[in-house]
């Protein structure tokens, strides 16, 4: 399939200024020439104005056309795109030619896929191309930029050339005994994994950081029924998504939507309020509620501060997410009863509390609560130390593998083990780490071997 040529729209569909298709591989001179009426000379990287044809000459679009040689395009490969008239008949008219005069159908991912296979980019950088389209954050654009340009590539390639001696040294031990090699002390061995193992549990300390970037910090609005969860969420939105009504029980499913907040995205759960179900329709959706509690990555808690604190439900969380509540005190236009100064004393924060007084009618509190859930998702961690890099959950699973292996030779190592077993342990860390960037290049050991000592002569 690599030897394809391959074409695609690259725009989304609809009615637009332009639209671009693209087309890669080997025959992509080729088919143009059939598809388009080209210039006598096509100059590489300069635009331009050509005829787009069918099989009897007819016109079916002009428009611009870039020429990108292999090796220097996006994919590795020679590469020709189209920047036509943005309709959705017309553009699909182009692609139809192009596949009528020799293109394959490019499947999803397929430009990308082939500019990893072609070493355009390692995989980290292939899979950050698609953060970079689903960011809906400025600091998760900004970690799939990092992440783009090559600084998780970057931590992996440092870590492999770490350990790439070790083993070299190791299996050259192992493979020439006989060879008058000096060997390093065990003490220094383990100096170079341990060096290793930090800098993966680095990285993998923001895996975290990485799924709220992706995903989303998952924020559960909850309370009891008709203390104005759905009006608070309605607020941060900045439109009505949820209905409003001074009726206890009108949201009895959970609602969710996406805002950002200080660069931040936020996955807002709106919820049915917690009580005694009145019917099977609201045990369901308090069963919902109940759920997405345990799940959350912080819980805004909503009560009705005009009322007495006695008289108010409040929600009992478990000790993992209770330093990540924010509790609002609602209705504060109305005032806040005097008893809410001993429950949370003072107002705005006690032993892990934030209490934020707060009106939704008038807009009171907003921005301190903006403010506060920043400073909590940070404080829990995720987010602390602010680092641009932001490994994924296969990255993650990737170091893990890696610093259990690193562990595992280091241990072998201290106990005497057969040099065989500790090879095998830190070649295992070393194809764990080349599964990240995807890529383990045997011959650069090989390389370490015979250049560091000399075997052979």
């Amino acid at each position: 399939m690599l030897h394809d040529t391959i074409a695609a729209i690259s725009t989304a569909m609809g009615e637009a200024a332009i639209s671009v298709v693209r087309v890669s591989g080997p025959q992509a001179l080729t088919i143009a020439a059939q598809t388009f009426k080209l210039p006598s000379k096509l100059t590489p990287r300069q635009a331009h104005l050509v005829q787009v044809v069918d099989a009897a000459g007819n016109s079916l679009d002009h428009g611009l056309l870039l020429h990108f040689k292999s090796p220097a395009s996006y994919t590795g490969e020679d590469v020709i795109e189209f920047h036509g008239h943005g309709g959705v008949l017309v553009t699909q008219r182009v692609l139809d030619r192009l596949l009528a005069c020799g293109a394959r159908a490019a499947e999803p991912g397929e430009f990308t896929q082939r500019a990893f296979l072609n070493g355009k980019m390692d995989l980290t950088q292939a899979e950050a191309v698609m953060d970079l389209i689903h960011a809906q954050s400025t600091l998760a654009l900004r970690a799939a930029n990092e992440q783009l340009g090559g600084a998780i590539g970057r931590e992996a390639a440092a870590m492999q050339q770490e350990i790439i001696p070790v083993l070299a040294h190791i299996e050259a031990f192992i493979d020439f005994p006989d060879e008058d090699i000096s060997p390093e002390t065990g003490s220094a061995l383990m100096q170079r994994i341990d060096a290793v193992l930090e800098r993966a549990q680095k990285l993998i300390a923001t895996s975290e950081q990485g799924r709220i970037l992706r995903h989303g910090a998952r924020t559960v609005i909850s309370g009891a029924p008709n203390v104005g969860k759905s009006s608070l969420l309605n607020v941060l939105l900045g439109f009505e998504r949820a209905i409003v009504s001074p009726t206890a029980g009108t949201t009895r499913d959970t609602i969710e939507e996406i805002i950002q907040v200080h660069g931040i995205p936020l996955r807002l759960v709106d919820t049915a309020g917690l009580r005694e179900a009145g019917d099977d329709i609201e045990r369901h959706g308090i069963q919902r509620t109940e759920r997405e509690l345990d799940r959350a990555d912080l819980v805004i808690e909503v009560v009705d501060a005009s009322q007495p604190a006695a008289t108010v439900q409040r929600l009992t969380l478990p000790d993992s997410i209770a330093n990540r509540r924010i509790l609002i005190l609602n209705k504060a236009d109305l005032g806040i009863h005097a008893d809410w100064s001993t429950v949370v004393p003072p107002l705005g924060g006690s032993g892990g509390v934030k209490a934020i007084p707060l009106s939704c009618l008038t807009g009171t509190g907003i921005e301190q609560l903006r403010d506060t859930i920043r400073e909590v998702i940070a404080h829990a961690g995720p987010l602390a130390a602010d680092h641009p890099i932001a490994i994924n959950a296969r990255h993650k699973a990737a170091f893990e593998r890696a610093a259990e292996r690193l562990l595992a030779a280091k241990t072998a190592l201290e106990r005497g083990e057969a040099p065989e077993f500790i090879a095998l342990e830190i070649r295992e860390a070393l194809q764990a780490i080349g599964d990240v960037i995807g890529q383990i290049d045997v011959e650069r050991i090989l390389d370490v071997i015979f250049s560091t000592f000399c075997i052979g002569k």
